[in-house]
Order: C-alpha cells, then structure tokens, then sequence
C-alpha cells in the first residue's frame, strides 16, 4: 500500500524484489515486480535487504517468545537465500537450543541445505518417488540406489544428514492412489519407518484414504476427517495396526533411530537391510511379490551372542551358520531384531 500511494519515495522500496516503477504489474498496480513462480499474489521479499530480514527475524523470535514454537516447516526453502538460512539457524538457536528447522526441498543436493550452518533436515522426495515406483514396477534397486546414493557412508550426498521421508502429503497423490497394488502398502510403510530418515504420516493416510489432484486442484488431497467416523468406517484395519506397530516398533528401539545402514539382500523383488549400532542389529525384510519367497539373510555382526526375535510378532527367529533363513509372505515386511 506505500508503494502504490509514496511509489519511489516509499520507504519499501526495496523490501521487494526488482521492483520496477517504468512498468505495471497483473494487479494493475503503477509498478512491477518479482513474483514465487509467476504468482503474483506472491510478491518476492529482498532477501538481501537488512531490514527484511531483520523483520522476519523478529517475526521468529516473537513465535517462540510469545508461543514456545519447537520449529518452522519452510515451504519452498530453495528459494531462500543461504545467509538468510545462517541467520535463522543463528538466532533460533540462541533462542531455543533445540529449535528444528525444516524446509520443502524437492530436487538437488539436498546438502546445500542440510548443513550445521543451516537446516536441520529438509523433505526427501527422491526417497518419496522411490518408494512408491519401486513397488508398482517391482524394482527395489531402484530405492536401495537412492539410499547408497544419499547415505553412503564414503561417497553419499547427504551422509551426515537426516531428511524428512514421507509417502505422500498435501502436495502429492495418496499412496493408496499412487500403488498399483495396495498390498504393497504394508512393504511402502515398513520401510519408511525402518530406512534413514524421520518417517511422516499424512492425516488419513494411516487408513489408508485415496485422493488425487484434479484439475489443477489440491482440495481432494485435503478432506475433511471425522476420526470418530473413520474409527467404524475403516476400510483398511491391517493398514492402520500395522502402522501403531511400526511405531511402537521405533520408539523402543533407538536403533532404528540413529543405527548405521547395511544392504544385506537385493533383488528386483526382496530387499533385506540392517540398521545396527556397536550392541544390537535390527534386521528389515521386504517383498513386493505376490507370492511368498525365502530370503536368506546374512549377519555379520561382532556381538558376543546372536539372538534373534521378529518385533512384529514377538516370536523368536532361529540362526544357523550365521545366516537367517526367513519365508516372508507375498506383499508383505518382517522385522527382525538380533542383539
């Protein structure tokens, strides 16, 4: 509004990208300027502007003082400049040691942002398209080429980092839209939980809900939820216990949390891998056949003893030669803990 009535005389001037008073916007206004992706409701700050970022810097102080916020999710973070991201991280963790700070980043080297300097983490969307073409074209190569490439302890981009997974959200179809098979749901959830990463759950998605993007619209990908109706309704209950499993699962064993990663098995339908640290392993074991198949497993960890248990049904798991020998059903995950 000062711009349209002070124009070059406005103390704003510079708030906003290539602003240009020789030129009129879509709006109609008596100057142009820079606009997110062409959409000129959303006019560009000048990231590059002291009192722009010092405004929006004392937004985020005012969050956390007045409403004790634990992090910003920031959409679009590749269109934020590196040091105004050094900034943020600087002052966020002056005001809260522990502040997270994650941005919506789709394509690149996800390290450019994930960084001690900068964001704690950021979306992982090349895992996200894995996942899902990985079971419909029945090629696990492909998610365990995205892990080595992302994770490798030598050679991965992003190896000292842990990015957001996901298998869909608003921005993207369900998953139970996206798979062709929806049994291969349950193998899709257990490794999101089980590979690295910080697994998400879309709301609705636990029930295995469907919504894809129509006409340009977002709205079907958005419902409004009755949790007290889906509770009956529920079209899926597997589904939605397998999930409360997988999470009962991570949250008692900080292997999965912070274990290192090690291919063990690999083919275009079975896939075994283990998250282990120095005392325990936990073992994941994954097949997108409709049939069921038997893996067998190698283990070479330097434990004083090997034991092994499925955590999914409790039931001990015998080891011999060193080796687990499992028969995993068609379209389905076992979990497998060996301390």
């Amino acid at each position: 509004r000062d711009l349209r009535e002070r124009k070059e005389a406005s103390k704003y001037k510079d708030w906003y990208r290539d602003v240009n008073f020789n030129a009129s916007s879509p709006y109609g206004d008596s100057f142009s300027y820079s606009a997110w992706r062409g959409c000129y409701e959303l006019a560009n700050l000048n990231l590059y502007n002291t009192e722009v970022t010092n405004y929006l810097l004392e937004v985020i102080r005012f969050w956390i003082r007045e409403f004790d916020i634990d992090g910003i999710r920031l959409d679009c973070a590749d269109c934020l400049t590196y040091d105004f991201m050094k900034q943020m991280r600087e002052i966020t963790q002056l005001e809260k040691e522990d502040f997270w700070l994650m941005g919506e980043v789709i394509h690149g080297d996800y390290s450019r942002w994930v960084n001690e300097e900068q964001l704690h983490s950021v979306t992982n969307y090349e895992l996200h398209k894995g996942l899902y073409s990985g079971h419909n074209d029945h090629n696990y190569f492909e998610i365990a080429h995205t892990i080595r490439r992302l994770f490798d302890e030598k050679d991965g981009l992003c190896k000292n980092a842990i990015l957001y997974s996901f298998v869909d959200n608003h921005d993207v179809d369900r998953i139970a839209s996206k798979v062709s098979n929806k049994a291969h749901l349950i193998p899709i959830y257990a490794l999101l939980y089980t590979l690295l990463g910080i697994p998400s759950i879309y709301y609705g998605s636990e029930w295995g809900i469907e919504g894809r993007k129509e006409n340009n619209s977002d709205d079907r990908l958005r419902p409004a939820i009755k949790i007290e109706d889906l509770l009956v309704t529920n079209n899926n209950p597997k589904l939605t216990e397998f999930i409360c499993i997988l999470g009962k699962i991570k949250r008692e064993n900080q292997t999965i949390l912070n274990g290192r990663y090690k291919e063990l098995v690999l083919t275009n339908r079975q896939y075994a891998f283990a998250r282990y640290t120095n005392e325990a392993a936990m073992i994941t074991i994954v097949n997108n056949d409709d049939n069921e198949s038997t893996v067998y497993v190698p283990l070479s960890f330097d434990f004083e003893k090997l034991a092994a248990k499925n955590v999914i049904t409790m039931e001990t798991v015998e080891i011999q030669n060193n080796q687990l020998r499992i028969s995993i059903k068609g379209n389905s995950a076992i979990i497998i803990k060996i301390n």
